[in-house]
C-alpha cells in the first residue's frame, strides 16, 4: 500500500474502533483512534503474520499492552478479513469473542492484556524466548499507552530487555497525552520516555505517530537494529480525526455522542482489506537435548531431615535433564531456592530475573506463548508483588508452575516480612488453579514431576526447615489427592496438616496415643483440588472431630479448605482451626510454631478438648 491508502486504512480503523464502541454503548475509542496510524504502518508494510495459522512459531507476536484500546485491535483483525463486520459490532456483547479487553479465546491473541503495565513486559519475555530459547527471527511488537508507562513493571521489562539487547522487540510508545481522568504524568514530553529507555541500552526514536513516513521510517530502523531493542515513542493526539474527541478531556471511555458526524469527517472510508506478509520462514523453533533416562532424586526414610526447597530444585534439574521443553525462572534467590544444580546443568534454559518478580511472572507467560514449559520459583512472601500478573496469567489460560519457598513462621528469625502467610489464600482464589504442599522430600519430587504435565497455574509451597522423610521413593501421589499417614479401626479424632504441620501433627498422635486418645493423620498435601473423598472418610470414622492445623494465617488456607470440602455436606464434621492468628516476630521455627498454637503441643491440647466435648453430651449441648 502506498502512503494515501495506508491514511485510508488508519481512517478505516478509526471508523470501526467508533463502530464498535457505538454498538456496545461502551468501550474506548478514542485510545484507538489515537494509535490507528501506528497500527496502519505496522499492518501494512512490516507485521509478519499468517491468520491462517496462527500457531506457526516463525510468526511475529502483537501485543496490545493498552489492552483498552481492542476496538483498534478488533478492526485490525476485520481488515485482515479474520473477523466479519457483523462480529466486529458484537464487540463486549454476552457470548462475543470480542470482549471488553484482548483475551486468547481470540487465536492471533497471545496473551489477555487489561491490566495496564503487563503486555510490554511479557512482550520483552516473548522476545527473550525468540532469541534464547526458540532462535527463531520473528519480532514481538507492542503497543503501549503513555499512562501505563507509570507502572514499575514497564521499567523492569525496559531494563531486562535492554541487559538482553533484544534487537527483536520494538515498543510503541502511544503519547497521546490524556489518561483516563486528565493529563498523564508527563503530557506530550517524548523525551522523559526515550531518555529513561536510552539509559537502558535502547534505541529510542521520538516522531509525530500520525505522519505515515515518520512511522515508517521508524519502524524500518527499529527492524534494522539487531543490537538492542527499540522504543517508538509517538506523539498523538487522543480521539485524533474528530472534532468531538480531538484532544478533548471526559471522552475516555466512552463511546461518541455523534458518531456519524465523526466518520463523515473521517472520510466516511468503506471497508478495506490487507493483506498481511506472511513469515519469510518456515524455521521450526529450536530444541534442547533431553534424556529420558535421568532417574529422579530419591531420599532415604529416616535420613536426615530435607528442606523441601532443597528437594524441588534437584527435582527440577532432574526433570530438565528428561525433557528439553522444560525452563527455570529465579528471581535471585537461586542460592536458597536450590536451583544451582539446573544452572549448572542447564544454564540455557536457567532465567536469572534479579529483584524483579513482576517481570519474572511476565518472562514466564511469555515463555509458555510458544510452547515451553516455565517454572517460577522465588519466595512465597515476594509472590505477592507480582500477584496481579498471576491473576491475569490465569486470564490468559497461561500454563504456569510457580514454587514459593520459605513459607510461614517455620523460617524462624527473618521475621514476619519473610513468611508469606497468605499464599495458600492467594492461589487458592484463582480460578482453575492447582494448590501443592508437601511435607517431605520424595514427596516433593513426586509433586514437580505432576506439576511439569499440568495445564493453567499450578503452586507449590516449600519450607526452609528440614523435614524428616516419611515416604518412600516409590510412593504415589496425585493432584487432588491426600495421605492418611496413621489410622485404626477406632479413631477418636481425625488431625490434619500439610508441610510443616504434617509432622506436627504425627508428634501430636504419639502423645494422644499415651493418654488413650487415637488419632487419624491425614496429609493434605493437595490443598486445590482437595480429596473430599478421604475427609468424608476420615469424617465418618471419627465422629466428625477435625483438628487442622496451617502455618498461615486462618482465613483461605489449609482450614477454610477443608470447610469447603463439606460445604454442601448435611452432615458437616466440627472443625477446629489452628492458624497464625497473631502477627509473630523473630525466632527459632519450633518457638514460633509453638507461639502461634499451631505446634504438636496446640494440635494435642485441641484433639483432647474435641473428643472429651465428643464424649460428654451436656459439655456438646452448650458448645463447650
Amino acid at each position: 500500500m502506498n502512503d494515501d491508502q495506508i491514511r485510508e486504512l488508519a481512517a478505516r480503523l478509526r471508523i470501526d474502533s467508533i463502530r464498535a464502541a457505538d454498538a456496545a454503548s461502551s468501550g474506548h475509542p478514542t485510545s484507538s483512534m489515537s494509535a490507528a496510524d501506528l497500527m496502519a504502518v505496522l499492518m501494512c508494510r512490516h507485521l509478519h503474520y499468517d491468520f491462517a495459522r496462527p500457531h506457526d512459531p516463525n510468526n511475529d507476536h502483537l501485543i496490545f499492552s493498552k489492552g483498552h484500546a481492542s476496538p483498534l485491535l478488533y478492526a485490525m483483525y476485520a481488515a485482515a478479513g479474520v473477523i466479519s463486520d457483523e462480529e466486529l459490532l458484537t464487540f463486549r456483547r454476552h457470548g462475543s469473542r470480542l470482549q471488553g479487553h484482548p483475551t486468547p479465546v481470540l487465536p492471533w491473541v497471545d496473551v489477555a492484556t487489561g491490566s495496564l503495565g503487563q503486555g510490554m513486559p511479557i512482550a520483552a519475555g516473548i522476545a527473550l524466548c525468540g532469541r534464547v530459547l526458540d532462535r527463531l527471527p520473528y519480532r514481538v511488537w507492542a503497543l503501549c499507552g503513555d499512562s501505563e508507562m507509570a507502572e514499575g513493571s514497564i521499567w523492569e521489562a525496559v531494563e531486562h530487555a535492554g541487559a538482553h539487547r533484544l534487537g527483536n522487540l520494538t515498543v510503541l510508545v502511544d503519547v497521546n497525552r490524556l489518561g483516563q481522568r486528565g493529563e498523564t504524568m508527563h503530557g506530550w514530553n517524548l523525551a522523559s520516555y526515550a531518555e529513561r529507555a536510552r539509559a537502558s541500552n535502547w534505541n529510542a526514536l521520538e516522531i509525530d505517530g500520525h505522519d505515515i513516513t515518520a512511522i515508517d521510517d521508524a519502524l524500518t530502523k527499529a527492524t534494522a537494529t539487531a543490537d538492542r531493542p527499540t522504543m517508538i515513542v509517538a506523539r498523538t493526539i487522543k480521539g485524533y480525526g474528530a472534532t468531538e474527541t480531538a484532544d478533548v478531556e471526559g471522552k475516555h471511555g466512552k463511546p461518541l455522542q455523534d458518531p456519524q458526524k465523526a466518520i463523515a469527517e473521517l472520510g466516511d472510508v468503506g471497508p478495506i482489506h490487507v493483506d498481511v506478509a506472511t513469515p519469510d520462514t518456515a524455521a521450526a523453533p529450536h530444541t534442547f537435548p533431553a534424556d529420558p533416562t535421568i532417574a529422579s532424586p530419591t531420599y532415604e526414610l529416616g535420613g536426615d531431615p530435607v528442606p523441601t526447597t532443597m528437594a524441588f530444585g534437584q527435582a527440577l534439574a532432574a526433570v530438565m535433564r528428561r525433557r528439553g521443553d522444560v525452563v527455570a525462572l529465579d528471581g535471585e534467590v537461586g542460592n536458597s531456592t536450590h536451583l544451582e544444580e539446573v544452572n549448572e546443568r542447564t544454564a540455557d534454559r536457567y532465567f536469572e530475573m534479579f529483584i524483579a518478580e513482576q517481570m519474572m511472572l511476565a518472562q514466564a507467560v511469555g515463555c509458555q506463548v510458544p510452547g515451553w514449559t516455565p517454572f517460577v520459583s522465588t519466595f512465597a512472601a515476594f509472590l505477592s508483588r507480582c500477584y496481579d500478573f498471576v491473576r491475569m496469567a490465569a486470564i490468559s489460560q497461561a500454563a504456569l508452575c510457580i514454587n514459593g519457598s520459605h513459607a510461614g513462621v517455620s523460617i524462624g528469625e527473618d521475621g514476619p516480612s519473610q513468611m508469606a502467610l497468605e499464599d495458600l489464600a492467594q492461589f487458592r482464589a484463582l480460578g482453575g488453579s492447582i494448590v501443592l504442599y508437601p511435607c517431605d522430600p520424595n514427596q516433593t519430587v513426586a509433586l514437580v514431576e505432576l506439576m511439569a504435565e499440568e495445564s493453567g497455574i499450578s503452586y507449590l509451597r516449600t519450607t526452609r526447615s528440614g523435614l524428616p522423610t516419611i515416604y518412600g521413593p516409590d510412593e504415589q501421589f496425585r493432584i487432588g489427592g491426600a495421605k492418611v499417614v496413621r489410622h485404626t479401626d477406632h479413631d477418636d479424632v481425625t488431625l490434619i496438616g500439610s508441610g510443616v504441620t504434617l509432622h506436627e501433627a504425627l508428634t501430636a498422635a504419639d502423645t494422644l496415643a499415651e493418654s488413650g486418645i487415637t488419632a487419624r493423620v491425614i496429609d493434605l498435601y493437595s490443598i486445590k483440588p482437595i480429596d473430599t473423598e478421604t475427609l468424608t472418610a476420615a469424617a465418618d470414622a471419627t465422629a466428625g472431630r477435625f483438628v487442622v492445623a496451617e502455618d498461615h494465617w486462618p482465613e483461605g488456607g489449609l482450614g477454610d479448605a477443608v470447610l469447603s470440602a463439606f460445604a454442601d455436606s448435611d452432615d458437616r464434621p466440627r472443625v477446629v482451626k489452628l492458624a497464625v492468628g497473631h502477627l509473630p516476630g523473630s525466632g527459632t521455627g519450633p518457638e514460633l510454631l509453638h507461639e502461634v498454637g499451631i505446634d504438636a503441643d496446640a494440635i494435642t491440647a485441641a484433639a483432647q478438648r474435641l473428643v472429651q466435648i465428643g464424649s460428654q453430651p451436656e459439655l456438646a449441648a452448650q458448645g463447650r
